[in-house]
């Protein structure tokens, strides 16, 4: 599978979807059983590697906004959502967290960001077509702090300068 294929599937998904991130994973699953385990695992690297790109603490900061404060947990599942996006809006956050001001038609808390089950699509369907759990992907786990300039995510002052669209479009008020 290359990133194509691997995009096409988050795509439709999200489509079928109409927004609804749990929805999404399920057809995610769907979808992902429909082929043979060494894609499946293929789809699997393709997710983890974004996942990982996107432990910037500009990202975190975004979510921050967002979310009006974000653990760990949160930023977490916000990644996942994060790539449920599709290709456009997960490379225009890596590259700009700030825009997602323009990148996101809307944000409902109780509903958007949370991308949990997304992240765990590829584990379930490998485990439904092979009754065993996902092997080791060989994709090494970013260690410590996230790349870039941390930052306070608690300090709203200092999310509204360094996110200026996106706290004026989403920020605490």
């Amino acid at each position: 599978m290359d990133e194509t294929e691997f995009w096409k599937i988050i795509d439709a998904a999200r489509e079928d979807a109409e927004g609804d991130a749990e929805e999404q994973a399920d057809l995610l699953v769907e979808r992902l059983t429909r082929l043979d385990p060494d894609s499946v695992l293929d789809y699997a690297r393709h997710f983890e590697a974004r996942y990982n790109r996107a432990y910037l603490w500009d990202l975190w900061g975004a979510a921050a906004v967002l979310f009006d404060g974000a653990n760990e947990e949160v930023f977490d599942s916000f990644r996942c959502w994060l790539i449920g996006q599709g290709r456009e809006v997960y490379e225009g956050a890596v590259h700009d967290p700030d825009a997602l001001a323009e990148l996101l038609d809307d944000f409902d808390v109780e509903i958007d960001g949370d991308g949990e089950e997304i992240g765990f699509a590829a584990d379930e369907a490998y485990e439904a077509l092979t009754g065993a759990e996902t092997p080791d992907l060989g994709i090494p786990m970013p260690g410590g702090e996230p790349l870039g300039t941390p930052l306070d995510l608690a300090d709203d002052e200092a999310l509204a300068v360094r996110f200026p669209r996106l706290w004026e479009r989403f920020g605490a008020g």
